[in-house]
């Protein structure tokens, strides 16, 4: 006859288990709508490479493909597949050597977008200030975004006069 366990661990464990699974759930998936081009297989390489932390916020899982967010409640949400954007007047930052057009939420103090200038695809990252600045989001997720190979880049007012 095969030795059998005292039914008291046996239940600790299950127990145990069952926290443990119970813990694992507590942040549910961020809802975020896919980007147009989010099968493009150009996302794949990128968003394998997103960090498993920005600042202090650890990566949560997202509904959609193409897709990561971060923080509990969340801080930012990323997004590969979205329109690239054409020429522009808008500001654009370079933050080590990737392109970014950044813009400010109208509706919504402290949520800024940016969007990558100059790679097909194009990630948007939309963003809360105050949980994670710029220059620290836009800096860890650089290595990630650089999978996507740079077609052009921004030029200031003195490149575009001297190309003239």
């Amino acid at each position: 006859m095969p030795p059998t366990l005292p039914i008291r661990p046996v239940r600790a464990l299950l127990g145990a288990g069952a926290l443990a699974a119970l813990l694992a759930g507590c942040a549910p998936a961020v809802t975020v709508d896919p980007a147009e081009n989010a099968a493009d297989p150009g996302c794949a390489p990128a968003m394998l490479a997103m960090p498993g932390t920005v600042g202090e916020h650890d990566r949560r899982e997202t509904t959609s493909q193409a897709t990561t967010a971060y923080g509990e409640p969340t801080a930012a949400v990323v997004r590969c597949g979205v329109t690239p954007p054409g020429p522009t007047t808008d500001a654009c930052s370079s933050v080590n050597d990737v392109d970014w057009l950044i813009r400010q939420d109208e509706e919504a103090s402290g949520t800024w977008t940016a969007t990558t200038y100059g790679r097909d695809p194009a990630i948007e990252v939309v963003f809360d200030s105050t949980a994670v600045p710029s220059s620290t989001l836009l800096v860890e997720l650089g290595s990630a975004v650089e999978q996507i190979p740079a077609e052009r880049q921004c030029l200031d007012l003195q490149d575009a006069v001297e190309g003239l």
